[in-house]
């Protein structure tokens, strides 16, 4: 019997789709045992790379030395994306189809991230951000997040967070927003506003800024002609020093309870002007540590040649790619396979108890559980002689 030439074209292309994805199927056996990551290391916030990279390898290097994973030995796959969020979809990228890993690790820049979401989706690897705290991140307006995971906190819990602290150091109940005008700092401006409000406060001021700003007087001098008595605060360090500078110069002191964005060398760019500015933390490695935090200490000295733990720049970013690594390996291991599909499932049973949390288990199904970190498990910190201390061990109430 003749086949009609439509019939050996659908045949043709079923077949060349079976192929396919035989091809796919077998590539994705062919996973190599590699974690990607993504992160600044260049620019303003190079520090922050280098502070996920240290707590990254110093779990591999713990998990390595126990035998690897399904009997094959972890490795991280670096690249720098400066913070630019066209570097971290290509990055991405190249991770999960040239590097062929089996998953890929989140660095610091919110709005980096937010760009990723696209790329992880459609690849369909998973993500484990160890930084970057934007919302959105994890609960897109779409709705849809199949594969993005974090071990780090949510800004909108800090959002919460921050405007209880900065409304305990307001005696009128007066807090101004400072934000940067980044995917980060447009992000948590509305949830801080939100979370604010929820307590009965509107805040007095709503103030912006871009990257390399070097004059915030403006912006300060409307707070304070607002009466503003603390500001929550999302930026970095960079410009955190110039509002620094410029609450010095105007002789305004309000209170500030800054996200993260400020723990990384604000103590060493603003000096003593530093002193008493509260930032939000998931993990400390400043003062009495317990046994597991001085033994991962001790390895991170020795293999980064650090004097002191103040020598661990960003240290949250750092407790939480160690935390991060370890579910992902155990995820692994519960999946007998690198397949990527598995490992995400497998996500949502591990049982880890790490640095920063008991991860109990680490994820959930809900969009709100893509997140391990709790806000139990938030601290405050302050800086104090150029040095960021867990706020009880500061003269600062």
């Amino acid at each position: 019997m003749k086949k009609s030439g439509l019939s050996v074209k659908v045949m043709t292309i079923a077949a060349s789709l079976m192929l396919a994805a035989g091809a796919m199927s077998a590539h994705a056996q062919e996973r190599k045992p590699c974690i990607g990551f993504s992160g600044a290391f260049t620019g303003a916030a190079a520090f922050s790379g280098l502070a996920v990279e240290m707590g990254a390898e110093v779990a591999i290097d713990e998990i390595n030395a126990k035998g690897g994973v399904l009997g094959q030995k972890l490795s991280l796959v670096k690249y720098d994306d400066a913070g630019q969020p066209p570097k971290g979809v290509d990055n991405t990228r190249r991770v999960a189809m040239a590097n062929n890993c089996i998953a890929i690790l989140g660095g610091y820049h919110s709005g980096v991230a937010l760009a990723q979401r696209e790329a992880v989706e459609q690849i369909g690897i998973p993500y484990i951000g160890a930084f970057a705290a934007g919302t959105k991140i994890i609960e897109p307006d779409t709705g849809v997040n199949n594969w993005m995971f974090r071990v780090s906190a949510k800004d909108r819990w800090v959002a919460a967070y921050l405007s209880d602290v900065a409304l305990a150091h307001s005696p009128g109940k007066k807090v101004a927003i400072f934000y940067e005008n980044t995917g980060w700092g447009n992000g948590a401006a509305p949830d801080v506003k939100a979370a604010l409000e929820a307590r009965g406060v509107k805040p007095v001021a709503m103030e912006t800024f871009n990257w390399g700003d070097q004059d915030m007087t403006a912006q300060l001098m409307r707070a304070r002609d607002a009466g503003a008595e603390a500001i929550v605060m999302f930026g970095l360090d960079r410009e955190g020093n110039q509002i620094l500078r410029g609450m010095d110069k105007l002789n305004y002191k309000p209170a500030i309870a800054s996200a993260w964005g400020l723990a990384g060398n604000l103590g060493e760019l603003a000096g003593p002007l530093a002193n008493g500015v509260f930032v939000f933390q998931t993990f400390s490695w400043m003062g009495k540590q317990d046994a597991k935090t001085a033994a991962v200490y001790d390895a991170l000295a020795k293999k980064y040649k650090l004097k002191a733990p103040a020598d661990l720049k960003a240290g949250s970013g750092t407790a939480n790619a160690y935390d991060a690594i370890h579910i992902l390996a155990k995820a692994i291991e519960a999946a007998g396979s690198f397949d990527r599909v598995k490992v995400r499932d497998a996500l949502f049973n591990v049982q880890h108890r790490g640095l920063v949390a008991n991860y109990a288990p680490a994820f959930g199904k809900s969009a709100e559980k893509h997140d391990a970190i709790q806000t139990k498990d938030y601290k405050l910190t302050a800086w104090h002689n150029g040095v960021l201390l867990p706020k009880d061990q500061t003269p600062y109430k």
